[in-house]
């Protein structure tokens, strides 16, 4: 409860909770973009194959969710460790690069990070704090999440 309140009574510590809030969704949003629409797209490769009466589907063998597999480099396949995962700050200390085999990091990814921080701190400073935060910061990450897919 006695953050509950520093956050009501604390207007920059409420600006500054919900803005790092918003760069952790913003790397959480960067898996979603991606994996949701090849999630969808294998089950209705796989409703397809049900349907047409097909038993080879080589989709079901390498499970793909927005939990599996972790996070890895496209190129190398290095397993991203979690202080390598921080919002923005990660992308910053590594130079844009993986820390295994030097490829290049999308800047996408720090960029949607920081677009929704930004957009998280928007929310927060016109609503101040309450329920209308919350409802208006969970539309405001839908949209962006839907608006990146549509856009890839």
């Amino acid at each position: 409860m006695e953050l509950i309140s520093l956050l009501e009574n604390n207007f920059p510590f409420f600006l500054a909770t919900v803005f790092v809030l918003g760069l952790l969704v913003g790397s959480f949003l960067n898996v979603v973009i991606y994996r949701l629409p090849v999630m969808m797209e294998r089950e209705w490769k796989a409703q397809a194959h049900e349907y047409l009466g097909k038993t080879e589907n080589a989709d079901e063998e390498t499970p793909f969710s927005l939990s599996r597999p972790a996070s890895h480099c496209p190129s190398c396949d290095h397993k991203i460790r979690f202080y390598e995962n921080i919002p923005v700050l990660s992308y910053l200390l590594l130079k844009g690069k993986c820390s295994s085999c030097q490829a290049t990091i999308a800047l996408r990814y720090p960029l949607i990070e920081l677009l929704t921080g930004i957009l998280s701190l928007a929310v927060a400073w016109h609503f101040g704090f309450g329920w209308q935060t919350a409802a208006a910061l969970l539309l405001t990450w839908a949209l962006i999440a839907l608006s990146m897919i549509d856009i890839d």
